[in-house]
């Protein structure tokens, strides 16, 4: 017996009935041969982790752009946290773990420059659309290792295509990522709001305090122990109602005082600004893409604005004002 197949053993051995074996996944696209070591989830993780998407979302904004300080979150910080109350809640709920971390590594891999800024931007000019839980399963599907993709389970791309508040996904640790995700950026986005003086503990609103805490670390505290509490012996990842409906508020506080109105976004218009022009510049065919979008073209038969949307959304925010910059700025030169 492999360690692969202990592993899996142990699995059916450990796990509550309602976790997602590994030994039962649907599979992948292609056909693989099994590592002798890691469960399919386990090597769904590894992959993502190793990714050239992963590592450029240290590079991508979460909710401030370009702000002064090293402390605040990025998108790569975020994933990690969503990662990390993911995986606390899969385990005390004998859940899934491998299944749970590959779900949240690689949930915002398809996320543009700029936060969302970026997506509405591209959402606006790209034909059909454009939404970052459908990029990520591109990137993974279609974008990664140079037009092959990662070749993922299909639990593990259900739960990154679902993980948005719309979304609903298949097993229960794809519905852990999915609250833990809102959980993560709306805490983590007040205390970076707190940071940078955008707001103060004290003005938000006590109906919410009172129910969930007075600091980040209270707060998330509360609506991990409440959503493992609500859970626990059930076929369903849930928050207690009262909790969420604070969540929800909490939510709807950071949309009036910092994701619109804060004078922190004032710069936004400026990097969608940036993205339309390069966007324009692309589809103009006045620049050339890097070699392996004109292949996707040229294989698939997608249209350039397919390949310039996927460029362009796999573009960290400095490279996109290196990029706009290149393009608008004159060089210095010297005869010397």
């Amino acid at each position: 017996m492999t360690i692969r197949e202990q592993l899996e053993k142990r699995e059916h051995e450990m796990l509550s009935p309602y976790a997602a074996f590994s030994d039962e996944s649907q599979g992948r696209d292609r056909m693989e041969e099994p590592c002798d070591l890691r469960p399919v989830y386990q090597r769904d993780r590894d992959r993502i982790l190793h990714s050239k998407s992963f590592r450029r979302l240290k590079g991508k904004t979460q909710v401030f752009l370009a702000p002064e300080g090293d402390h605040y979150r990025t998108r790569m910080t975020h994933t990690l946290e969503v990662s990390q109350n993911a995986r606390t809640v899969a385990k005390a709920l004998l859940l899934n773990e491998d299944l749970t971390e590959a779900i949240a590594l690689g949930h915002d891999l398809g996320h543009t420059p700029f936060g969302h800024a970026g997506e509405r931007q591209l959402n606006a000019i790209c034909p059909g659309g454009f939404r970052h839980q459908e990029q990520s399963v591109r990137v993974v599907e279609v974008l990664e290792k140079e037009g092959r993709g990662l070749n993922l389970t299909k639990e593990v791309r259900d739960g990154i295509l679902n993980h948005s508040t719309a979304g609903m996904p298949s097993t229960l640790e794809g519905k852990i990522v999915r609250i833990c995700d809102k959980i993560a950026y709306v805490n983590s986005d007040i205390d970076d709001a707190i940071r940078g003086r955008v707001i103060r503990e004290e003005e938000i609103p006590k109906e919410f305090t009172e129910c969930l805490g007075n600091t980040l670390r209270e707060r998330l505290n509360t609506l991990i122990h409440g959503m493992i509490r609500a859970s626990e012996g059930k076929n369903d990842i849930v928050l207690p109602e009262d909790m969420k409906q604070a969540l929800t508020g909490l939510r709807k506080f950071m949309f009036d005082r910092v994701y619109i109105n804060s004078i922190a976004k004032a710069e936004e218009g400026k990097a969608q600004y940036m993205i339309g022009q390069l966007y324009d510049y692309y589809v103009s065919g006045k620049g050339s893409l890097p070699k392996e979008y004109i292949q996707r073209v040229e294989q698939s038969g997608e249209p350039l604005s397919r390949a310039v949307c996927d460029f362009i959304a796999g573009m960290s925010d400095h490279y996109a004002v290196r990029m706009y910059e290149s393009l608008t700025i004159p060089r210095t030169w010297s005869v010397l």
